[in-house]
């Protein structure tokens, strides 16, 4: 008789929008100025019925951008999960079928002014197959790897008002196989900040043109440096003149303003 060991594998990104067959809009959600309740699609994209879970788990931000799982706040860091409900915690989807998940925040009067962040987790329950299986060895011991779905979004609550202040530095441009402009985002003040990236070249002329692009890039506390890698359009390849130009941008109450914004000389 041949014995097996189950792996189970979760599988789901830090923050995203899609992951396997589940779709859920909006994919950042944040409470503040008296906002106290949101509403959540979770739509299945697939073709089969699938069960889903909801919880809430915890991340810290490092440097690299990179979130990492974590069960106690950071210093300066706090959860927002003791502020929130969720109902309903688990959802069955039909193919190509969606449901509204409803978030509620009730943030007391004595709580400490500040962002609160938590993420909430939708974890695939259905039944797994098994995506690997190592052929028997001596010992008639086989391996089975089965994979557990899921994507987390980031809930934010914020009591009180905070100025916060973002500059960008630390440009340089990198050469090679990939190249790249890296650079650093520095935050400063209580609330995170989230946004786009644009990198344009600026000609002698003056003349712009776009080319690079990355979007929903994020700074949550406490982290005041996050250290951010735009990718060159291929299209464009890499300028050899004039000079680059990196725009920070966020969308506040449907108009876009610049965060920050900085200038490399080409030479």
């Amino acid at each position: 008789m041949k014995n097996f060991i189950i792996i189970i594998i979760f599988c789901f990104p830090f923050i995203g929008r899609t992951q396997s067959d589940i779709l859920i809009t909006p994919f950042r959600v944040v409470f503040e100025n008296g906002k106290s309740i949101e509403e959540l699609s979770v739509a299945n994209t697939g073709s089969d019925t699938a069960r889903y879970t909801i919880s809430f788990v915890q991340y810290k931000m490092n440097e690299d951008g990179q979130l990492q799982q974590i069960q106690t706040p950071e210093n300066g860091q706090m959860f927002a999960d003791r502020f929130l409900k969720v109902f309903p915690k688990s959802v069955v989807l039909a193919p190509k079928e969606a449901q509204i998940v409803r978030l509620q925040s009730k943030i007391p009067s004595d709580a400490t002014p500040g962002e609160y962040r938590s993420h909430l987790y939708f974890r695939s329950a259905g039944e797994q197959k098994a995506i690997g299986f190592e052929a028997e060895g001596a010992d008639g011991l086989g391996i089975q790897l089965i994979p557990i779905y899921g994507i987390t979004i980031p809930i934010i609550v914020r009591v009180g008002a905070s100025e916060v202040k973002t500059s960008i530095t630390d440009m340089t441009v990198e050469q090679g196989e990939n190249p790249a402009v890296n650079f650093a985002i520095n935050r400063n003040g209580l609330y995170s900040v989230y946004g786009d990236l644009e990198l344009f070249h600026i000609d002698i002329t003056g003349k712009e043109t776009m080319v690079g692009l990355v979007r929903g890039v994020a700074v949550y506390p406490p982290l005041d440096k996050r250290h951010v890698k735009i990718p060159f359009n291929k299209a464009t390849g890499i300028p050899t003149s004039g000079k680059l130009r990196l725009v920070y941008t966020a969308t506040i109450n449907g108009k876009k303003q610049i965060l920050a914004t900085e200038d490399l000389l080409l030479k």
